[in-house]
């Protein structure tokens, strides 16, 4: 087929009739599929339920160290979890405070914690004029609704097949002390799958911040998460690059189980260096007297180690992968060479990204929805949810079944094609 941009106005407009027939067709199906979020499906889950075999009421409670996991003690995390959270993050244990379920909980805690009480002693951010966060676009909403919630500025910047625009990053880092944080997350990016190039991992490690008080927020979410047997990325640890360029303080690492276990009930963990430590120490101490040990050690006992988390992954892959290629042979099959959208073919993560026409993104998700496919809102991968070009628009194959992948695939694609053309015929 030729590219609707090579189309004249009679052919555009007989496509346009034939695709509003099969509109019509599919919108009294009635479906109802969720591509909105990141959710593991039904499948996934079942992988994890051994775990909660783990512990009855007759098993040992007590850690490898003989601590009771029922009652106090080991705030930061039993020792086993400790090392089993900095083994998937490539750390060392003393690096790592074990938390809750949420990852995103311990960002949240130390976005507020830094506008309170400061970072490491400086001036807190809520007493300063102005305070910046650089937001790699397209990005992951969550980390965006944290930075807009608290007031802070929302930098974008532009997110290539690499990494972040390191040249702009160090532009506003370096020349502008107001800048306190940049949102990361390195490996699978959410939403649009990258992993960054060794070269803008060693960029970020020597950054020269002109504020002291600049902080790294490094999401880990999907560190494990590959996609493909054989075919995984690898990354240098920003921590321990960091340590080596003379700036140990400069990065915050977070990650979870919660893509790994149980979204609900998962462990979660932050890995900083020991002056970081320190500080947050001051303040999680008067916070909390702990997170739940009895999940940890399930977990530990479960797992039991990295190799027990990888081949726990592998499992997930197989679920993973027939719904990511489902998505992507349609994608391949109806949409190239068409000249109306382009996306990305990630190796790892939970999503795909598709950049539309510009001036598409909106009209697609709402017809979508019309056709009872909710996607997440365009713009949701942007600042204060305002993609310039509204063109973006995340996929997340992982909740439906494979066979409601191709169904939704194939009305997303429709949608696609008939926004183009309304497009089109606007010019």
């Amino acid at each position: 087929m030729k590219s609707f941009a090579q189309m004249d106005r009679e052919e555009l407009r007989a496509l346009k009739t034939r695709l509003e027939k099969e509109f019509e067709q599919e919108k009294a199906k009635g479906l109802s599929l969720n591509m909105a979020r990141g959710k593991p499906g039904a499948s996934q889950l079942a992988i994890s339920m051994p775990m909660l075999d783990m512990i009855n009421s007759g098993s040992d409670m007590n850690t490898l160290l003989g601590n009771d996991t029922r009652n106090y003690g080991d705030w930061d995390g039993i020792g086993e979890c400790r090392q089993l959270l900095a083994d998937m993050m490539e750390v060392d244990k003393p690096n790592v405070i074990v938390c809750g379920n949420s990852s995103l909980n311990i960002m949240y805690d130390t976005v507020m914690r830094s506008m309170l009480m400061g970072v490491n002693g400086s001036t807190p951010w809520c007493k300063l004029d102005k305070v910046k966060f650089l937001c790699p676009v397209p990005g992951y909403d969550r980390h965006f609704r944290i930075t807009e919630l608290m007031g802070i500025e929302m930098i974008p910047v532009p997110l290539g097949e690499d990494g972040p625009d390191m040249d702009m990053v160090e532009r506003y880092v370096h020349e502008d002390a107001a800048v306190k944080g940049i949102w990361c997350v390195p490996k699978y990016s959410n939403p649009t799958g990258i992993t960054y190039s060794d070269e803008v991992v060693y960029r970020f490690a020597h950054l020269q911040p002109k504020a002291d008080d600049f902080r790294i927020f490094w999401d880990n979410a999907y560190c494990i998460h590959h996609l493909f047997e054989g075919i995984e990325d690898k990354i240098p640890n920003i921590l321990k690059e960091c340590e080596k360029a003379g700036n140990p303080n400069m990065v915050y690492m977070f990650a979870s189980t919660s893509k790994i276990s149980f979204p609900g009930s998962g462990v979660s963990a932050i890995a900083t260096s020991l002056e970081n430590m320190a500080y947050i120490k001051k303040f999680m101490t008067t916070q909390i007297i702990g997170h739940d040990k009895i999940n940890q050690l399930r977990h530990v006992r479960f797992f039991k180690n990295i190799d027990g988390l990888n081949a726990h992954m592998k499992k997930h892959a197989e679920l993973l992968r027939p719904k990511f290629e489902a998505v992507l042979n349609i994608l391949e099959s109806e949409l190239t060479g068409l000249g109306i959208g382009s996306w990305t073919r990630p190796r790892g993560g939970y999503f795909i990204s598709f950049d539309a026409m510009p001036g598409c993104a909106k009209n697609i998700v709402a017809k979508c929805r019309e056709l009872g496919v909710v996607l997440t809102e365009a713009g949701a991968t942007y600042p204060y949810g305002k993609d310039p070009a509204d063109s973006n628009i995340r996929i997340a194959p992982t909740f439906p079944t494979p066979e409601e992948m191709v169904q939704a695939t194939r009305i997303f694609v429709l949608c696609v094609k008939l926004a183009a053309i309304e497009k089109l015929e606007e010019r």
